[in-house]
């Protein structure tokens, strides 16, 4: 007799006790991953500058992120007599908050299903799906720049202003750039839901059957915009070469530079959840989300890795951009191609169809 299927959303209790599994497994691998990030991106660029990188706390260094972790934690908190506050705390959270809520959206993996009580049950690998996905992490990423720019004014400090205002026209400038890439996507997949995307990409290449083995992965159908997301997204996190809010060559530490203790260390986390963040909706978007030879996690994971190290690679290889050509790039250079690649892309829609 074959078993009557239910998805959670039928039992309130077990679709209760599955989102809050989800959401800690969630957290708590997004902790470890942003910790282990700063490990592994001091190994990798000492190893690409003929460095060690960390070796003494631990084998092999491996205890280094707990041991930075207890030392900012006991460091003392002070906050600059000039400062605001109550605005001071709030900004590092206001920066962090919005990378951990946009991974909500962000499916990691196909169905799971398990039998209970002769009832086979369906579970998303996703903590919940919207139907404008894409739009609730654009909204999230604009929602990072409040958290810069409050740090800067709450600072009352001259160069965490400067780098407070900088990450407002950088952000706003890539944003654009950012946002406008993927309407091509959405063009392709005729939704903003990011499982839609991934499904999507399942299908066979242009819709031919016999090209079914072939992945549809909109990287091949779409390298422009992939190409533009990517360096936008980068801008949008401040990674090297665009980490122009913090430039410590001309303005100390930019937006962060009277924090200290847990506060400077939650900027830091912030940046680092930002890049999974950001390596997790590109793999969604254009390499085919949880597809691949090996089971759908998995899949996700190595994606989101090698988009990380990519970042990290760029770090140890680009100098910092100039502001007045991190302005050129953004406005004359990636917005009109992210404009040009929509009327192209609707053009090859409409004689396709």
């Amino acid at each position: 007799m074959t078993p009557e299927v239910l998805t959670l959303s039928n039992t309130p209790v077990l679709f209760t006790v599955a989102m809050l599994l989800k959401i800690a497994v969630a957290f708590v691998v997004m902790i470890l991953i942003v910790a282990y990030a700063t490990y592994a991106e001091r190994k990798i660029i000492g190893r690409m500058q003929t460095r060690m990188g960390p070796t003494m706390t631990g084998p092999k260094g491996l205890l280094q992120p707990i041991a930075d972790g207890v030392k900012l934690f006991f460091k003392e908190d002070m906050i600059p007599s000039q400062a605001h506050p109550f605005a001071f705390a709030l900004a590092p959270m206001m920066l962090l908050a919005p990378a951990f809520v946009a991974i909500a959206v962000i499916p990691f993996g196909g169905d799971l299903h398990f039998t209970y009580d002769g009832i086979l049950y369906v579970v998303p690998m996703q903590i919940t799906d919207l139907n404008i996905g894409v739009l609730f992490i654009l909204a999230m990423a604009g929602l990072g720049v409040y958290g810069i720019v409050l740090a800067g004014l709450a600072s009352n400090s001259k160069y965490s202003l400067l780098g407070g205002i900088r990450s407002t026209a950088q952000m706003i400038s890539y944003e654009l750039a950012a946002g406008l890439s993927i309407v091509a996507i959405f063009m392709l997949s005729e939704t903003l839901s990011l499982r839609g995307i991934v499904l999507a990409q399942q299908t066979p290449l242009w819709g031919i059957e016999a090209l079914k083995y072939i992945p549809n992965w909109y990287i091949f159908s779409q390298p422009l915009a992939f190409g533009l997301f990517v360096v936008a997204s980068m801008a949008e996190i401040n990674r090297t070469p665009f980490d122009l809010p913090e430039a410590e060559t001309e303005l100390v530490s930019g937006f962060c530079t009277e924090y200290s203790s847990m506060k400077y260390a939650l900027f830091f986390m912030a940046e680092y959840a930002n890049m999974i963040t950001i390596s997790a909706i590109t793999a969604t978007i254009f390499l085919g989300g949880w597809g691949g030879p090996f089971y759908g996690w998995i899949n996700f994971l190595l994606k989101v890795f090698a988009f990380m190290f990519f970042f990290i690679w760029i770090r140890a290889t680009f100098p910092r951009l100039r502001y007045d050509q991190l302005m050129h790039l953004g406005w004359k250079v990636m917005l009109p191609l992210a404009l040009a690649n929509i009327v192209i892309t609707g053009i090859a829609v409409l004689l396709w169809q």
